[in-house]
């Protein structure tokens, strides 16, 4: 099958697209990638998306318009990358797409006198079939969900599928938004694995540098402003105390925690961008080496810590990194999959677990009371539809 991945994460700056080809089941897995692309968003429109995720700002009308607009926008680019590939939507079985998520509340609460978890994702799956005539599988967290589990992470399967090793202990390190980790044991099997997410990843460092340099940038460049800032010690320790970075697994975190209040505490301490962003750097690396010495560590040895996400790509994070922890760090470009189409690449695969009606989450990792097939199927029109 040829499958298309689609991935839009919490840092809400473009739509990530991979086409693979892929046979087989989780134990037996053949795939190559054909073609990746990002396709990003106008910062106009990253604006509106991210507005969307704040309760203060975020109305439904706004939400019910942008589930509209972004199947329009993950149509564009699922085809853009057939175009790359040379190949024709004709010969794709289907698109996997993550959606936007918006809004993430994975513990219970109550709600119509019901006790709900809940999480939203949009990007209409109904725009993108109808536009790409491509069968696609969407809303693939809310099935977790609605099994007492918390809907993330969903990469580990993938994980399991793709970096399972007989001779290195390995922890699949993701620095998105938010950062997670998925553990693989030497010669492992699924039951083996487990994973959760450690906190911020990219996210709060973003949110300080678009809000410090009033939206001229997004990011920090190849960790350019970390490297000349001072941390502030006292602000670090006490972010380092968050409640959330002593939970035990399973867990999942996001914006509703690590978003716009926590960038306004950070913009609270200081007028020095590189001062601010130093210690927000330092926040996600501390926060990853605290929990692989808390949660991982403990479980069995580990030899090597794989990154992948945007942050694969901040020499600074992986310097911290190395520092703090006595293990090799590379990025999973050296495993054969480039750092920044991992995602994409799970999606596609997710899709793939769910159109062969296989479950694709891991109840260990997620809290789940069992495996279930993630998704919601979408008819297309192309002679590959289901």
């Amino acid at each position: 099958m040829k499958i298309i991945g689609l991935m839009s994460g919490t840092s809400a700056d473009g739509i990530d697209a991979a086409l693979i080809e892929v046979s087989g089941d989780p134990l037996n897995l053949t795939w190559e990638l054909l073609a990746f692309l990002e396709w990003p968003y106008p910062p106009s429109v990253r604006m509106d998306i991210l507005n969307l995720c704040d309760p203060r700002t975020g109305h439904v009308d706004g939400i019910c318009a942008m589930h509209a607009a972004l199947g329009e926008w993950f149509a564009d680019a699922a085809l853009a990358v057939c175009d790359r590939a040379k190949i024709s939507p004709d010969e794709v079985y289907a698109i996997g797409s993550h959606g936007q998520t918006i809004h993430h509340m994975p513990t219970e609460t109550r709600a119509a006198d019901k006790a709900v978890r809940s999480t939203l994702q949009i990007g209409d799956a109904a725009v993108i079939a109808e536009r790409t005539s491509i069968t696609t599988v969407s809303d693939f967290r809310t099935r977790d969900m609605a099994v007492g589990g918390q809907g993330a992470p969903l990469v580990p399967l993938v994980d399991f599928m793709l970096f399972r090793s007989r001779s290195a202990g390995r922890a699949m390190l993701n620095i998105g938004g938010i950062a997670n980790v998925t553990v693989l044991p030497r010669d492992c099997q699924l039951a083996d694995v487990f994973a959760f997410d450690t906190g911020p990843g990219n996210m709060i460092m973003d949110g300080v540098v678009h809000r410090a340099t009033q939206g001229e940038l997004f990011f920090d460049r190849d960790g350019q402003l970390a490297r000349e800032g001072r941390v502030l010690s006292s602000f670090l320790e006490d972010c380092l105390r968050h409640p959330y970075f002593q939970m035990p697994p399973p867990k999942s975190t996001g914006r509703e925690i690590f978003g716009q209040t926590m960038v306004d505490a950070f913009m609270n301490q200081s007028d020095s961008v590189e001062d601010l962003v130093a210690t927000a750097a330092n926040l996600t690396a501390l926060s990853i080496a605290d929990a692989m010495v808390r949660f991982v560590i403990p479980s069995g040895p580990i030899d090597e810590l794989v990154v992948s996400g945007g942050g694969a790509k901040n020499p600074v994070l992986l310097e911290l990194l190395r520092t703090e922890l006595n293990v090799e760090v590379l990025t999973s470009d050296v495993l054969g999959l480039p750092s920044e189409a991992k995602e994409a690449v799970a999606f596609a695969l997710l899709a793939h677990e769910t159109v062969n009606r296989r479950p694709g989450n891991v109840p260990r990792v997620t809290g789940a009371s069992k495996p279930v097939v993630l998704g919601s199927i979408t008819p297309g029109h192309n002679r590959a539809a289901i």
